[in-house]
């Protein structure tokens, strides 16, 4: 079996990181560079920024707080929040992200994915799905949560492996900020769509909410925000519980 991989996520906001719940009522939680500095030391996996307005205000991601990022690591590092072309996808690339994070664009226009996997491979291309929870099935949110389509999430994470996709962000808008667990439920049923990894999103607030992700809900990994940016849980910590308990993890 794969290591599994843990992820610290970095919400980024007019160059700062800030943390809400369900996408809404957003606090400042640092700075993005002193927290890679400290996920580097601390032996995290791998790094996502997200510039959670880019889309909405129809910007690009911050290729200053990028680069400043990139700078003090020595890990994987995504990169997502209004990559919308192939030219945003290259700067982003350029600035010192290793893979790029596609959701609203993707939505728009799913041949992205598969021009960015032709010019860069597939490992650098990740789809980003928000989804939300609508009775017996997950809808997909565009625009940080605030668009509902017509697209559901099983559904469509396996179409964007189909056109190129490496990999599946995904995200429970029902759980983001809650730290009542991943929803299991949901990740395990687009692990089972894909054969590309997924990485479960939304809900962190424990060492057994990752044990449960990685075991019921089949993910590949785990990303999360809160419970690392507040020193809450030592990473180092988190990998002991997990490989204790079977999960195989990175050292």
């Amino acid at each position: 079996m794969l290591a599994k991989r843990l992820i610290a996520c970095l919400d980024v906001r007019d160059g700062a990181v800030v943390k809400g719940v369900r996408f809404e009522d957003l606090a400042d939680a640092g700075d993005p560079a002193a927290l890679a500095r400290r996920y580097n030391v601390e032996g995290i996996d791998e790094l996502v920024i997200l510039d959670i307005t880019a889309t909405i205000e129809r910007r690009r991601a911050l290729a200053e707080t990028v680069r400043k990022v990139a700078a003090e690591l020595f890990i994987p590092l995504t990169v997502g929040g209004g990559i919308r072309t192939e030219e945003d996808a290259e700067a982003a690339l350029d600035s010192g992200a290793d893979k790029v994070a596609l959701n609203s664009a993707a939505l728009a226009d799913p041949s992205l994915l598969t021009r960015l996997a032709a010019r860069y491979g597939s490992q650098a291309v990740v789809v980003a799905i928000d989804a939300k929870r609508q009775e017996n099935r997950y809808e997909v949110y565009a625009r940080s949560g605030r668009d509902r389509t017509e697209r559901q999430a099983v559904e469509w994470a396996a179409e964007a492996m189909e056109r190129g996709a490496g990999e599946v962000l995904l995200t429970s808008i029902d759980r983001d900020g809650t730290r009542s667990g991943f929803d299991c439920e949901l990740t395990a049923a687009v692990s089972s769509a894909v054969s590309i990894p997924v990485i479960a999103s939304g809900g962190a607030g424990t060492f057994g909410h990752f044990h449960d992700v990685f075991t019921t809900g089949r993910a590949d990994a785990a990303l999360a925000a809160s419970v690392f940016h507040f020193s809450e849980h030592a990473v180092a910590e988190l990998k002991a519980f997990l490989r204790d308990r079977g999960v195989p993890v990175r050292l």
